[in-house]
């Protein structure tokens, strides 16, 4: 403020929100945030003029000018910042309960893990807004209990609420709530990939999904890419992150992308992954795949459509932790994985890579059977183990 800039100061929100409002007032907005970790996490997430994400060099040259300001003396400045909460609030629940084009969830019955996060304050009124029956659980955030076994880290305290309350639907949000994971009525925790899945038929079947094409990693499950050639949608691969999808999302004009591990992006509705989205977005395809517009007394169960939308491959992922990760570790074990590739042949799929973040390897084995992945994983995992930790 002391340089002239106009701030607005918008409270505990969630982080798409804050995307939400920089995009409507085309300024930049600024998150503290643990995201998905524990609350000492906490680290500052920025975004661009628009609420666009900043390119990985912008961040880091942001970071570089920040270390450069605190390593000189400066007189701090008193200032008041204007208390936009609740304009800004209502603004995001009208713009979320938008997205349904005037249609309700009417006789849904949903339960809602808030992570003890952000978007505690605002879940139950979103969904109830808009007709639906609504339990929200882990909503009461002490500072500390943020992703605390709870969330979409750690659904199982949701799970059994789902069955015990006799709910149709679970949703669970991270606690920065750009991301979800879902529950179906058994209890069942449906992941990003079959979110996904879900939502590309969808809008395929609705002519919505733009040039028919949906943006995944490439962590996502072999059997989203069967599923989505079964139901002639293109898929395009990236590098694991929501940045990367988001990025080849606009570079092509796709309406759908997003992780296995819950973030969603729907292009035309927002501008970054979105759990409260997510979550409306699924609970209407299941009220309308259940005609309750058309007088239907029972709706579908949330199983059947997931199942309906892909089948997973099982998946087994051993982290291999090294003292330092060699360069060309793909080089020097091209024997191996050629190996294991061979043995796994058109049936499943290796994908081997170093961490972003720690000293490891990540190895992860798809196979038509469990046992096979497995077998094949810890193979590979021994082999680099025994090479790089001898």
């Amino acid at each position: 403020m002391a340089s002239g800039v106009d701030l607005m100061r918008l409270g505990v929100a969630p982080t798409p929100m804050v995307a939400s409002v920089a995009a409507r007032r085309d300024a930049i907005g600024f998150v503290i945030s643990a995201s998905h970790n524990p609350y000492f996490d906490n680290g500052i997430k920025i975004f661009g003029l628009g609420g666009t994400k900043l390119s990985v060099e912008r961040e880091a040259q942001i970071a570089q000018r920040l270390d450069e300001i605190l390593s000189a003396s400066a007189t701090p400045v008193s200032c008041v910042l204007p208390d936009v909460s609740e304009q800004a609030e209502e603004e995001y629940v009208v713009a979320l309960q938008g997205a349904l084009e005037g249609r309700d969830l009417r006789g849904l019955h949903l339960v809602v893990d808030a992570a003890h996060g952000a978007g505690s304050a605002l879940a139950g009124r979103i969904f109830e807004g808009l007709g639906a029956r609504v339990d929200v659980m882990n909503h009461r955030p002490d500072g500390k209990n943020i992703n605390a076994s709870c969330g979409a880290t750690d659904p199982t305290g949701l799970a059994a609420m789902v069955v015990r309350n006799g709910a149709d639907l679970g949703l669970a949000l991270d606690g920065d709530a750009d991301r979800l994971i879902a529950v179906d009525e058994r209890g069942h925790i449906v992941d990003g990939d079959h979110i996904i899945a879900l939502c590309a038929k969808d809008l395929m079947a609705r002519g919505r999904l733009a040039h028919q094409t949906v943006v995944v990693t490439v962590m996502t499950n072999l059997g989203f890419h069967q599923a989505m050639s079964a139901a002639q949608i293109n898929v395009v691969q990236t590098p694991v992150g929501d940045r990367s999808v988001l990025e080849a999302m606009d570079e092509g004009g796709f309406s759908l992308g997003g992780e296995q591990s819950g973030h969603v992006i729907f292009r035309e509705q927002a501008t970054t992954g979105d759990g409260l989205l997510t979550g409306l977005m699924l609970a209407d395809l299941m009220v309308r795949e259940s005609g309750q517009s058309t007088g239907a007394q029972a709706l579908v169960p949330f199983s059947e459509l997931a199942a309906a939308a892909m089948t997973s491959l099982p998946q087994v992922l051993i982290n291999v932790r090294l003292p330092v990760v060699p360069e060309r570790f793909h080089e020097e074990l091209a024997a191996e994985i050629a190996g294991v590739e061979s043995r796994l042949a058109d049936g499943g799929r290796l994908l081997i890579r170093a961490s972003g973040t720690e000293p490891m390897v990540r190895v992860m084995v798809e196979a038509p059977t469990m046992a096979l992945a497995t077998a094949q994983a810890q193979l590979l995992a021994d082999v680099i183990s025994s090479r790089y930790n001898g």
